[in-house]
């Protein structure tokens, strides 16, 4: 890692996503954002549900996605680290992100040492969840024999299950945001809360909420949820010192005739 650089953060771009009608636009956006930062990055951490569905067959790999791939491998050649949480809609990832890309994909929470500050990174969509359904659905998704059954399925029908019930998510929603939310409620923050209470971290980095959060947890530690880029285009930076939230400008999201 080169000291003076800086470290980025991002989440749930959805890529793909039958709900959304600019996807084309928002990977435009994404490859013009990444060819922005690579001089300035060490690392990049792409935090979770990068694609609206991903699975790889042994010798197929989705349609799409190839201009942002394909600057995230030549980022992964230039010597830059770029990390890949699986998300909740991404999770069937194997080896072609990491053979072919060059990308560290990361199925689980981790923690590491950030330019000397204690990092928990995470998706974070079933993190305190006590949802039993949602922890039953996904002990399925990484059921080896589940993903053995859906490699047999012809890659354009399953593509087509995936995202008919992809379209039945939070996406589909005009609205994109969920109103006013009350911290103290939060999964998230209960569950960051109790970790920080046993061990110290400077920062938790979650996405999957589609939500911009930067709050105290305790003295020197801060829960930060990203945003997404459906309506936000929010991304993290930390230099070394201070971790900071910032969003696209408007004029750039003219530019690609996005509306938020």
């Amino acid at each position: 890692m080169v000291i003076g650089k800086k470290i980025y953060f991002v989440s749930d771009l959805h890529l793909g996503a039958l709900a959304l009608r600019n996807n084309k636009e928002r990977e435009l956006l994404f490859v013009d954002w990444l060819q922005s930062i690579r001089k300035e990055a060490s690392m990049i951490f792409l935090m979770g549900d990068y694609f609206d569905f991903w699975f790889e067959y042994k010798k197929t790999v989705p349609k799409g996605f190839v201009r942002s791939l394909g600057v995230l491998a030549d980022i992964c050649d230039s010597g830059i680290p770029v990390h890949f949480f699986t998300g909740n809609h991404d999770i069937w990832a194997f080896d072609y992100l990491s053979g072919e890309v060059g990308m560290i994909v990361h199925k689980d929470s981790i923690t590491m040492e950030l330019l000397g500050k204690k990092f928990f990174l995470s998706h974070g969509d079933d993190l305190g969840k006590k949802d039993f359904g949602y922890q039953l659905i996904k002990n399925f998704f990484h059921n080896s024999l589940a993903q053995w059954a859906f490699a047999k399925i012809h890659p354009d029908l399953s593509f087509r299950m995936a995202h008919f019930w992809s379209k039945k998510s939070r996406l589909s929603y005009k609205n994109g945001d969920v109103g006013v939310i009350k911290i103290e409620n939060e999964e998230q923050y209960l569950f960051a809360k109790s970790v920080e209470a046993k061990e110290h971290f400077d920062y938790f980095v979650f996405g999957h909420r589609h939500l911009i959060i930067d709050e105290p947890l305790a003295t020197n530690s801060r829960l930060i949820v990203l945003g997404d880029w459906i309506r936000k285009f929010s991304y993290g930076v930390f230099d070394g010192d201070n971790f900071k939230i910032e969003s696209i400008g408007k004029n750039k999201l003219k530019e690609y005739r996005i509306t938020i």
